[in-house]
This record gives C-alpha cells, sequence and structure tokens, in this order.
C-alpha cells in the first residue's frame, strides 16, 4: 500500500494564558487576517496554525529533530 498509515489525530486540549499585551496583539493579528482573506477567525482557531507555521520555519528546531532522529538506533 502506497499510502502510510495515518497519524493520531486527535486534538489535545491545552489552556495558555497569555500577558495582556499579547493578548491584544492576537487580537490585531486575528484582525489583519480578516482584512487580508475576507474571512474573519477567532484567536483561538489561528492559534495552533501560527504555532504549527512558527515551528516548521525554525531552522535550527528541523536541526535538532532530524539530529535527534539519526541518533536513535533502528529497531
Amino acid at each position: 500500500m502506497k499510502l502510510a498509515k495515518l497519524p493520531d489525530r486527535t486534538p489535545v486540549r491545552m489552556n495558555v494564558v497569555f500577558a495582556p499585551g499579547l493578548a491584544q496583539r492576537l487580537r490585531e493579528y486575528a484582525a489583519f487576517y480578516a482584512e487580508t482573506y475576507g474571512n474573519k477567525e477567532e484567536v483561538v482557531e489561528l492559534i495552533p496554525f501560527m504555532l504549527e507555521a512558527f515551528l516548521d520555519g525554525d531552522a535550527d528546531f528541523r536541526r535538532s529533530r532530524r539530529s535527534a532522529a539519526t541518533d536513535v538506533a533502528p529497531a
């Protein structure tokens, strides 16, 4: 089969507390998103995608993960 087994897609709920200034910036970002794409999304809906984009864009983090993966001996 060419398609690999699908990964676990069960959502994980996490509660996060933001400083007031950051909360305001997130609301402003959501407003900017709405202006850019023409549809309003709540901050809570944007945050997972923002975090994923941040992690995907962090070259040092990607290198670290690749290094850790090669350090694990095959079973």
